[in-house]
């Protein structure tokens, strides 16, 4: 059983003559512990399949099934359960909120699923160390380099240990060598078995995916094994 299975799905804005198609009969299966790049230009889909994907939006038609599960039919309660249980979000713009340190922004997660002061402490702590970050954990964003929020923006990510990693441009606003370090952790937490789907533009980027698939105005035009499967 594929882990991501959507079935000819749809998201239209302005249904009728002025109607936008943002995903145009998109059909797309995912395996457990794949490492899948989706690539696009500026407003082709790509962003919208991703919400799609992590449960941020719902699509206009179409079946969407998560390990099995029709999400297609849930509740908001129910897809936010889903949400915080089995994917990490890593976003372009971090989403760190500035008022919290780095400790506190990686733990946020946790509380949402009633985890334990202790409990939640460790995991963050640990989450941070894996990233190169512990020295830095009672830093708040504005104190921390834009690589330095990725990292936090990972741990925060990972900290729970999710199956599932969905990560949003995340070396679009780094310098060349703080991207390569970003992937460098992508791969590690593939590797331990997580599946990792890479949201970019870069083709570059791309190809270090065991798979490609390439999205354009609102369709797939491409799927293929990536660079590194090769």
């Amino acid at each position: 059983m594929p882990l991501v299975e959507i079935q000819d799905v749809y998201k239209i804005y302005n249904p009728g003559e002025n109607e936008v198609r943002a995903l145009d009969g998109v059909s797309l299966t995912i395996d457990h512990g794949e490492f899948v790049a989706i690539i696009g230009h500026s407003g082709s889909g790509k962003s919208t399949l991703m919400n799609m994907l992590g449960l941020l939006d719902a699509s206009t038609s179409g079946r969407y099934f998560l390990d099995g599960k029709d999400v297609s039919r849930l509740t908001d309660d129910e897809l936010s359960e889903i949400r915080n249980k089995q994917i990490g979000f890593i976003f372009q713009g971090f989403n760190l909120i500035a008022s919290l340190t780095a400790q506190a922004n990686v733990e946020l997660p946790l509380v949402y699923r009633g985890m334990k002061r202790e409990e939640r402490a460790r995991l963050a702590s640990e989450a941070l160390q894996r990233v190169g970050l512990a020295q830095r954990a009672g830093h708040r964003p504005a104190q921390l380099s834009g690589g330095q929020q990725q990292r936090a923006a990972i741990a925060r990510a990972v900290a729970a240990r999710p199956p599932i990693i969905l990560a949003d441009e995340p070396t679009g606003n780094l310098d060349s060598k703080t991207g390569r370090d970003v992937m460098c952790i992508l791969h590690e937490l593939h590797e331990e078995g997580r599946t990792v789907i890479l949201i970019t533009h870069d083709d570059e980027i791309a190809a270090e995916a065991q798979r490609v698939v390439r999205i354009h105005d609102g369709k797939v035009v491409e799927d293929r094994r990536g660079a590194a499967d090769r």
